[in-house]
């Protein structure tokens, strides 16, 4: 193994703290840790905001920030880790697109960032100071990331595209009854 150089050691600062966040978010989501909601309380909000059904959602939701955000900080299995945690993202930035790009508006600015950087690091991979190096890159090779990119792709728009469906079945229902009135 050659000698550790300055990348590696902003790999494992970046996929630390990435991780770190995505953990952190997903224990709120599962357990209330960290002053989060917990699962009933979280699935409630999941199914407000037309993701059904809301705990089923919440908990899927919790277990890959949980476990996208561990396998990142760990640096292993980085190009599926990466790209699910994109996936996940994705389902929140869906939530706050419609108030703009911004997180002080409530917009999609954060979990936009997280997503792009996760992305990053599934596609620079880990570094030389992980778990993928380790176990020697079993769970990293070149091909796993855009099989993992695909398949989260092909997840992602199909659970995002059934909440965008249900919304407009929703907004479509309230038009109505409001036209029965």
């Amino acid at each position: 193994m050659s000698c550790i150089d300055r990348r590696d050691v902003g790999l494992l600062l970046l996929r630390l703290g990435t991780g770190g966040v995505l953990a952190a978010h997903g224990t709120q989501k599962l357990f209330g840790w960290f002053g989060g909601p917990g699962l009933d309380a979280a699935g409630q909000f999941m199914e407000s905001v037309g993701y059904r059904p809301g705990k089923v959602n919440a908990l899927v939701s919790g277990l890959t920030e949980t476990g996208t955000g561990t396998l990142l900080a760990l640096g292993l299995a980085t190009p599926a880790a990466g790209a699910a945690a994109v996936g996940a993202m994705t389902g929140a930035a869906a939530v706050h697109a419609p108030n703009g790009f911004f997180a002080q508006s409530g917009g999609f600015e954060y979990p936009a960032s997280l997503g792009l950087t996760a992305a990053s690091l599934a596609v620079a991979g880990p570094g030389r100071l992980s778990m993928d190096t380790l176990c020697g890159h079993a769970l990293n090779r070149d091909w796993m990331v855009p099989v993992a990119f695909a398949v989260t792709a092909v997840v992602t728009a199909a659970v995002v595209g059934t909440r965008a469906r249900r919304l407009r079945e929703k907004a479509v229902g309230q038009q109505e009854a409001l036209f029965e009135e």
